[in-house]
């Protein structure tokens, strides 16, 4: 057998693998766990950090604010220095559309080592702590939640003993770049990140998503949330791992009913998505970005590759190894697509997507490098640890 027959059984091998060993995280049926409703419903505060998101205010917040909760719930929403109004609008919001009971407030600048938006958790927080709720729901200002869903978190997490629900919300797919690019997102993530492991105890894996976490208050005060992680860009994965490293119980799952609302109609607009984050995902580790281009390629460029190799080549061998291992990946993915509501022919054309996403990867690290690092809402975290504003 040539080298690309044999790279091509390889990718075929760790196919298999992920198949059957990855802790099925292709499935797409892990979602919120049995729940009845409790006999008296807990106090709950809804912190949103908000920054420059006058866009898809008036989108989200009015269903946070309609939630039909039988308890009492105040909604906290945090301006993190925005400069489009979006203080205002949530006040504006509030008084045309009534429901829960609304703060509008600001936490000022980070100080170093505190990243914008978990330092806007924390001032959210802190003003939550007055009430003393048993639960707290941390949710982003583009997530859009039916009128149960608080309900249903809380009863979920009731039920199960958990400290940690979280909901990965579902994206929107509209345009062609986002069919291309969001529904692969979750199936990525849910790869390193396999559900089911989540919210199995003893188990080291955890993850949560951060447009939808609801945290129980005496788990966020044991595992010290969010000092412990002030300094995270990717927090709902590092909140996550806080709370199980501190014994809390955790789950995660795929939403029915919460919704980002947040539009990335261009290429651009996804690039900037995933590349702010991706070098930080990897700790910033030169040998870990060559592992994961490496990776990258053999399970997902291989195997289109060995089907052209063994198409010109003549060899049969490595054409049937790269077909077989490109239908199991194709066939992993085709959950998902459905999920998503998505024609089943994108499904073959995951290679592509996972090449737009190696190019993503590169582009965080050489940012970087070049000092920009992950770069948000007019900040660029440079460097572990360091805050500076881009204005």
């Amino acid at each position: 057998m040539s080298a690309i027959a044999w790279t091509a059984a390889v990718s075929l091998a760790a196919w298999l693998w992920l198949l059957l060993c990855q802790g099925f995280f292709w499935r797409t049926d892990v979602r919120l766990p049995p729940r009845r409703d409790p006999g008296e419903w807990p106090d709950v505060c809804v912190v949103v950090p908000a920054r420059d998101e006058a866009a898809v205010l008036p989108l989200s917040l009015p269903s946070l604010l309609a939630q039909d909760y039988p308890g009492r719930a105040e909604v906290f929403l945090v301006d993190d220095g925005s400069t489009d109004g979006t203080g205002e609008l949530a006040r504006e919001l509030a008084a045309r559309h009534g429901g829960l009971p609304l703060t509008v407030d600001s936490p000022g600048e980070p100080p170093a080592g505190w990243t914008g938006k978990l330092w806007a958790v924390r001032h959210g927080i802190a003003l939550a702590r007055a009430r003393e709720p048993e639960f707290l729901l941390l949710t982003d200002a583009d997530i859009a939640h039916e009128p149960d869903s608080l309900r249903l978190l809380v009863a979920a997490a009731r039920t199960g003993g958990f400290d940690v629900v979280s909901q990965m919300a579902r994206l929107r797919v509209e345009s062609l770049w986002e069919r291309l690019v969001v529904p692969a997102f979750v199936y990525f993530f849910a790869q390193l990140y396999p559900f089911r492991r989540i919210g199995r105890k003893g188990s080291r894996t955890a993850a949560a998503a951060g447009g939808c976490v609801l945290l129980r208050a005496v788990a966020a005060d044991r595992a010290r949330i969010p000092d412990a992680i002030r300094h995270a860009v990717i927090d709902d994965v590092a909140l996550a791992r806080a709370v199980k490293g501190s014994g809390g119980h955790i789950w995660l799952g795929l939403a029915d009913r919460v919704d980002s609302v947040r539009p990335y109609p261009r290429l651009h607009d996804l690039w900037r998505m995933v590349s702010r984050s991706a070098y930080a995902q990897l700790r910033h580790n030169p040998l870990l970005l060559l592992g994961t281009v490496a990776g990258l390629a053999l399970v997902y460029l291989v195997p289109p590759a060995a089907v052209l190799a063994g198409a010109v080549d003549g060899s049969a061998a490595t054409a049937l190894a790269g077909a077989a291992a490109w239908l199991v990946m194709a066939a992993t993915y085709v959950p998902m697509l459905r999920y998503y509501r998505q024609p089943l022919w994108l499904a073959p054309l995951l290679p592509f997507t996972a090449f737009l996403y190696l190019l993503m990867t590169v582009d965080s690290a050489v940012q970087h490098y070049r000092g920009r690092g992950a770069a948000w809402k007019g900040r660029t975290y440079a460097r572990p640890g360091t805050v500076a504003d881009e204005g």
